[in-house]
């Protein structure tokens, strides 16, 4: 109150603030206007006193630790207790042993004058995102991130990336820097603050963009999902009981008594009950946030989300959809264990050559991103790759889903490998019959062994 007067309702906050600022600093700064206590207060009794100069934290072995108090006039009264941060203590890189497929780190470019410092050998170029409030702004950010890194050659490009790309504010103007060496990226923030045109740069502006609701696949099901929707919004729970209706000829069980965990139901990760369940939990989301404004521009989906996207765009009614999910999930579930998958730190070219001639027994399934793909096929040949991947000692890992402690449940779950079309005459059973609708948002086709027809 002695720095800025009584602030009121935001007076305990703005103690917080202080405090914060206090312990990140290491110094507490002095109440002002203040002579002596009032004398019913025994400050020494207490062992306390005022700060009337800015002094120094007091020096500890331990974390410094503060209180904050706030007494509210209604008779709320609030104690808070924080503790600073630990300082930081640098991590050595370690220095990686030559393989035949990776060079050490002097034999990289750049690096014997020292310019890799702050970088293990085999790191992959990592993205940093800038921006200002305009095209000037944007350059003197770049130019004070430029001069930053020049200075302080430990700096590791990973930690720049994760600041710059999380604790930033974004604004309209927008570059992102790369480059596989500190030199390269010095140069590249040197192009970037002198307007001039760079390789390893690339500029633009923030427009506003549309709406798209993207339908995931499964995997990011939870006992209870939705269920505080269900019962704070009209619209989600009566759009959930309409799936739930729509759902009852092809399933044994109850929508809701699997999303509420009820005795009895079956488990919410068997496929033929959890693709259903998160059909009606994504197109009620979506019927919810159409109520609220939202209006996607397009939609995409994977998996069931396919499903979900046709319905929301309007492509397929409510009921010819709830057929199809509930349909294509058991013909998935009567497939069990006849395909497994696995996820390499791969480019598809390079999975494609490795497995070249496993024949129709293997097979790329998806392209994640430039080093991520996925295989799929029969269990044994996906664990055959999966091992010469594992020994063959080039950087390339094999990603935790296909250990031996979850493969059996990925082999559940394979349904891309070109040795799963038996279910595509199964999953069919439930597009007969469709009703043509005129579709509000839809794609080009892409062929898809999901349907054996176009998808959004």
């Amino acid at each position: 109150k002695s720095n800025i007067g009584h602030l009121e309702g935001a007076a305990g906050i703005a103690g917080l603030v202080k405090t914060v600022l206090s312990l990140a600093h290491r110094r507490i700064p002095p109440s002002l206007n203040f002579t002596r206590a009032h004398p019913d207060i025994p400050l020494d009794e207490l062992r306390l006193g005022v700060v009337q100069e800015a002094t120094p934290w007091p020096e500890s072995t331990g974390p410094a630790f503060a209180g904050v108090s706030s007494f509210g006039m209604g008779g709320t009264n609030c104690h808070v207790v924080l503790a600073a941060t630990p300082t930081p203590t640098p991590t050595p890189t370690p220095t990686p042993t030559p393989t035949p497929t990776s060079a050490s780190a002097s034999e990289r470019p750049g690096d014997r004058d020292g310019s890799g410092a702050g970088e293990r050998a085999d790191s992959r170029p990592v993205p940093w995102v800038l921006s200002g409030r305009s095209a000037a702004a944007l350059r003197d950010q770049a130019d004070r991130l430029r001069a930053r890194v020049a200075s302080e050659p430990d700096l590791r490009p990973e930690d720049i990336g994760h600041t710059l790309a999380g604790h930033r504010t974004l604004f309209d103007h927008r570059a992102v820097v790369l480059g596989d060496d500190r030199t390269a990226r010095v140069a590249a923030l040197t192009a970037l603050a002198g307007a001039q045109a760079s390789p390893d740069v690339v500029t633009g502006q923030a427009v506003p963009g549309d709406n798209v609701f993207v339908f995931p696949g499964q995997g990011s099901q939870w006992t209870g999902m939705g269920l505080e929707l269900h019962e704070e919004f009209p619209v989600f729970a009566e759009h959930l009981l309409a799936c739930e209706r729509a759902l009852r000829p092809y399933v044994d069980w109850s929508l809701l008594s699997v999303l509420r965990g009820e005795p009895g139901a079956p488990p919410p990760d068997r496929v033929d009950v959890v693709q259903p369940a998160l059909f009606a939990v994504m197109t009620s989301l979506a019927r919810l946030w159409e109520s609220l404004g939202v209006r996607p521009a397009a939609v995409v989906g994977h998996s069931q989300g396919e499903i979900a996207a046709a319905y929301v765009a309007r492509a397929l009614s409510l009921e010819d959809a709830a057929r199809i999910v509930a349909v294509r999930s058991r013909a998935l579930r009567r497939l069990s264990g006849r395909g497994a998958m696995a996820v390499v730190s791969m480019s598809a070219d390079e999975v494609e050559r490795r497995i070249g001639g496993a024949g129709p027994a293997l097979s790329v399934a998806a392209v994640n991103g430039p080093v991520s793909t996925v295989v799929a096929g029969e269990p044994r040949a996906v664990d055959r790759f999966v091992d010469r991947v594992a020994a063959d000692g080039s950087k390339h890992a094999v990603c935790p889903s296909t250990t031996p402690r979850t493969r059996r449940r990925r082999r559940r779950s394979a349904r891309t490998s070109s040795a799963r079309w038996p279910a595509s005459p199964r999953a069919r059973e439930g597009s007969r019959s469709i009703r043509r609708s005129p579709a509000r948002w839809w794609t080009p086709p892409v062929w898809t062994p999901t349907t054996g027809t176009g998808t959004c």
